[in-house]
């Protein structure tokens, strides 16, 4: 039997849905820990953007990628966490993107290879629990599996 794709527009619309059913800083949280994903979907790079990464130094691809990170309530982030909440405001919009931007951050940054592996991902993300504690108990369990992704 052949089964029909859904579009690039229903699998984004199936995120943001699934983003929208959370409070605005969770939801902002799932729709960047989906980033790559919805990217993919909704656009490939130009073959002059696969061309300029290939050729950027360690120093420049951690420049950009750490400017694609502080500027992301400016970009495309915005408008996902728009569509999943419309009713709050821009500045509450850019503010929970800055927040989850920089609770993932803090994830790793306290993520430490002492010990058994998923006891220094517990304990990473329990660390910045304690620095952001406004997400909800299954937002902090999502930063564990995604930091457990990252560090595997």
């Amino acid at each position: 039997m052949n089964q029909i794709e859904p579009s690039a527009e229903e699998l984004i619309a199936a995120i943001v849905a699934s983003a929208a059913k959370q409070p605005l800083l969770d939801a902002a949280f799932e729709l960047w820990r989906w980033r790559y994903r919805l990217d993919s979907i909704e656009r490939r790079p130009s073959a002059e953007e696969v061309r300029v990464n290939r050729t950027l130094a360690p120093e420049q691809f951690r420049a950009k990628y750490r400017y694609d990170r502080d500027h992301a309530h400016d970009g495309r982030m915005f408008d996902y966490v728009k569509r999943a909440h419309p009713r709050a405001s821009d500045d509450a919009i850019r503010q929970a993107i800055i927040t989850a931007v920089k609770f993932e951050d803090a994830t790793f940054e306290h993520f430490n290879w002492n010990g058994d592996f998923w006891d220094c991902v517990v304990r990473a993300v329990a660390r910045a629990a304690a620095q952001y504690p406004d997400f909800l108990e299954t937002t902090y369990r999502d930063a564990r599996n995604n930091v457990a992704y990252y560090y595997k």
